[in-house]
């Protein structure tokens, strides 16, 4: 299993509340319904342990990919296509860190 990790923060001109309705109507559950994707889930970061320092994201992503060939195909349908659009027009320059467990 694979999971990628995304951090991201909100475009200047985005709202919380707008990406994180779009989030809970489009983006989980589409994701979650692919047959690549174990489990995917989506956090708004509330603070840094052990300080009072803001977190350098404000939100972070969590994939579990089964199968990453089937991903790659997955995430290249038109529908898949649509929603990365939708989330590319709300996060601005997200990093997508793909990792092994241990």
């Amino acid at each position: 299993m694979k999971r990628i990790v995304v951090l991201f923060n909100l475009k200047d001109a985005g709202s919380a509340a707008d990406y994180e309705t779009w989030a809970r109507s489009t983006d989980l559950p589409v994701v979650n319904g692919l047959d690549s994707v174990d489990g995917f889930s989506v956090h708004r970061a509330s603070g840094m342990l052990g300080s009072d320092a803001s977190p350098p994201y404000q939100y972070v992503e969590i994939i579990d990919v089964n199968d990453m060939e089937l991903f790659g195909e997955e995430v290249s349908t038109d529908t898949m296509q649509k929603v990365a659009g939708e989330f590319q027009a709300f996060a601005d320059a997200p990093l997508f860190i793909l990792t092994d467990a241990l």
